[in-house]
């Protein structure tokens, strides 16, 4: 579990600070766990900062964007990490988050709605603590800068020059000193380098690599909207049976690196942009994950 603490400079305060009410005894906290002169900023705030920089407005999602689960109104301390699993929850608990920013939540289409077994788990955990948990998916995906697919593209040294697929969501371009790969492996060195974990390719590109094309987590269902646009390479995080043919026929070399693997930057990224705007303190946790 790798843990990232961001302290926001109160300069940059746009909430009030947690001071105010009747004086406490010396060593008290108040209801947020903070101390009375901790910057904070009230839970509108940050839904509306979020809401807009990612614009979920914008998108047909899988499930709903914004605030999942109500907690207290006053935040002090922001908490990011990639899915609202329990174990994220309990470091957030930990760590006297008042609010957890995630790309996956707890609630998608064409789940049953019943409150039981581990759905039951996380929701006592996040309701006991009074803790808000915030959840963005396609949109974070698509941020231009501080999504997971612009921040993958910085680590990987890529720039991107369109978009592609459904809603726009994928990325186009190449690397940013403008040289090439000279062949699948040497990309592949590249990506396993940066995510630090192994990674599965098909296919080998006929020519040096170029024009390169990434969607993060499981977007294996773009390959072939990657190839009409021209790509000779194609990194996700998932690959199912059909794009292994699909790699090898057309000559494209797809690489799945792992679905957490290349969702872990939006998520801080963006959580640590909007604390610093409202002067709060921010910290991403990490849950190790090899899927």
């Amino acid at each position: 579990m790798i843990r990232v603490r961001v302290a926001a400079k109160r300069a940059a305060i746009r909430g009030s600070n947690c001071r105010g009410g009747p004086r406490r005894a010396r060593g008290t906290l108040p209801h947020n766990g903070a101390m009375p002169d901790t910057p904070c900023t009230d839970r509108a705030a940050l839904l509306a900062a979020c809401d807009t920089e990612l614009h979920p407005e914008r998108f047909k999602d899988y499930g709903p964007n914004g605030l999942q689960v109500e907690g207290k109104a006053r935040i002090a301390k922001l908490v990011s990490g990639v899915t609202a699993s329990r174990a994220l929850i309990d470091a957030a608990i930990n760590a006297r988050a008042d609010a957890i920013f995630v790309h996956h939540g707890l609630f998608w289409r064409g789940q049953d709605g019943t409150v039981t077994g581990w759905m039951k788990e996380r929701l006592k955990r996040l309701l006991a603590h009074d803790i808000n948990l915030l959840a963005y998916h396609l949109p974070l995906d698509a941020h231009p800068t501080l999504g997971n697919n612009a921040q993958l593209g910085q680590r990987l040294g890529l720039v991107a020059t369109g978009r592609f697929g459904e809603q726009d969501l994928g990325f186009i371009g190449q690397r940013i000193d403008g040289e090439a790969f000279a062949d699948a492996d040497v990309l592949a060195w590249q990506l396993e380098h940066v995510l630090n974990r192994p990674v599965t390719y098909v296919g080998q590109a006929p020519v040096a690599i170029e024009k390169i094309a990434w969607c993060t987590g499981g977007a294996q269902g773009y390959f072939e909207s990657a190839i009409a646009a021209g790509a000779q390479a194609f990194i996700t995080g998932e690959i199912s049976e059909p794009q292994a043919h699909l790699a090898r026929e057309c000559g494209v070399a797809f690489f799945a690196c792992g679905h957490h693997a290349t969702e872990r930057y939006g998520a801080p990224a963006l959580a640590a942009h909007v604390a610093a705007q409202l002067g709060i303190e921010h910290e991403f946790i990490d849950i190790d994950n090899p899927a």
